[in-house]
């Protein structure tokens, strides 16, 4: 059986990139495939054979002297200490394909450079927009954002879409410029994967070429065996507490509304969100980080679950976990949130960031009856489990891997 390298900025999860990072490398194991992996040192890191061959840690908010920030910088754009790490990682053990997950700033795209160089396929997931947009997510403080598209990426720094800062914003400018100039990832990369159609479509728009985009959506590793509870007199946002989260815009239309808001999260909008749900007297209660069954339990007690995003979200797997507890969406209609709401069965949309719209929105999910509510359980159960299940996922990505010379029944060199 081939032997599957997994890459990523961090081995412990800390955030939906480093839960598909794990959870892709052990569908692969479980099937046989050898699993290696290569990442960065971290203290809170699991456990993993190849940890010796690990990239430094760089910790770029991290108070320091000047000439070590400036030799941080310098890595951010091309990192010769991780090319000369997952060398020797290569050098200790045959590798058949690479699969790439979050590198940019740690590792950066010099580890693509000396894997094309030994000839290893290299495929890389795009769980968010950073290969085209310097910022990431093509938004910034004036809402969703494309100047950078045609490698105008000097808007990065005019518009200080990194932080609000100048100065991190001038770095990524520089470095999106030095990545776009020495062709880094377009030449390197064999294939993109995007868990939804509209960030290949975004991409392509962008100018990558459509040959090497290949939408798969992830996975969820298990459907629970639960029954589904159509009902609830509430409706639950979980998540985190961000701007472009669009939770504001959700308790305005709350207050508009009038129907209670349940959100399951923290983030650094949550003082801003206090303040503004006491100052609309909105019905809306905010629960605090949760996980495992206390989160679960407010799934199963909501009506639906809300997703009032507003940036260009891809494949949100917190919709995909509701989906198969039988919980219907209400979605920004922004993204690949779309790509999840068949209207009338899975859920329904609204405009993102219009808070009337929304309201009015919720007032039908308000009003549809539990009778239909068990009806669209089916569906989302029916939904998550067939386009979401790990044997799907499996066999979309080991067509692509065999499209580039590496199967189960033979590797490629």
């Amino acid at each position: 059986m081939p032997n599957l390298l997994s890459i990523n900025a961090y081995h412990y999860v800390r955030g939906g990139a480093d839960v598909c990072y794990f959870e892709h490398a052990a569908l692969f194991e479980r099937q046989g495939w050898g699993a290696s992996y290569f990442s960065m040192h971290h203290d809170e890191n699991l456990p993993s054979p190849d940890s010796s061959y690990f990239a430094e840690n760089i910790d770029y908010h991290k108070p320091g002297p000047k000439l070590q920030k400036l030799l941080h910088a310098g890595r951010i754009v091309y990192s010769f200490e991780a090319r000369g790490k997952i060398g020797a990682l290569l050098d200790s053990r045959r590798i058949d394909i690479a699969h790439v997950h979050n590198i940019y700033h740690h590792q950066s795209p010099s580890i693509l450079a000396e894997l094309k160089r030994r000839g290893i396929p290299t495929v890389m997931t795009a769980h968010d927009l950073k290969i085209a947009c310097p910022n990431n997510k093509m938004m910034n403080r004036t809402g969703v954002c494309e100047r950078c598209k045609g490698g105008k990426v000097w808007n990065v720094a005019r518009f200080r879409c990194v932080q609000d800062s100048t100065a991190a914003s001038t770095l990524i400018a520089i470095e999106s410029a030095v990545h776009k100039a020495l062709d880094l990832y377009q030449r390197n990369l064999d294939r993109i994967v995007t868990p939804s159609r509209f960030y290949r479509d975004k991409l392509i728009e962008w100018g990558w070429d459509a040959d090497k985009i290949v939408h798969i959506p992830n996975f969820m590793p298990s459907l629970p065996q639960v029954e589904p509870t159509p009902g609830g007199d509430y409706l639950l946002y979980f998540g985190r507490l961000a701007p472009e989260k669009g939770v504001a815009t959700l308790v305005r239309a709350a207050a508009i509304s009038g129907i209670p808001v349940v959100v399951a999260g923290t983030g650094p909008e949550e003082a801003a969100l206090l303040r503004l749900i006491a100052e609309l007297d909105a019905p809306v209660r905010l629960v605090g980080f949760q996980k495992g069954d206390a989160l679960w339990r407010w799934v199963d007690g909501a009506r639906a679950v809300v997703l009032p995003s507003e940036w260009y979200e891809n494949g949100p797997m917190s919709t995909i976990e509701a989906f198969a507890r039988g919980k219907p969406l209400l979605g920004a209609a922004i993204g690949g949130i779309p790509e999840l709401i068949v209207p009338g069965e899975t859920g329904w949309s609204f405009p993102s960031g219009d808070a009337a719209a929304l309201a009015a929105a919720m007032g039908r999910v308000l009003a549809t009856s539990e009778g239909e509510l068990g009806r669209m359980a089916t569906a989302t159960r029916r939904f998550a489990s067939t386009e979401f299940a790990p044997s799907t996922y499996y066999e979309r990505i080991e067509k692509l891997y065999a499209g580039l010379g590496v199967s189960a029944d033979r590797s490629a060199r």
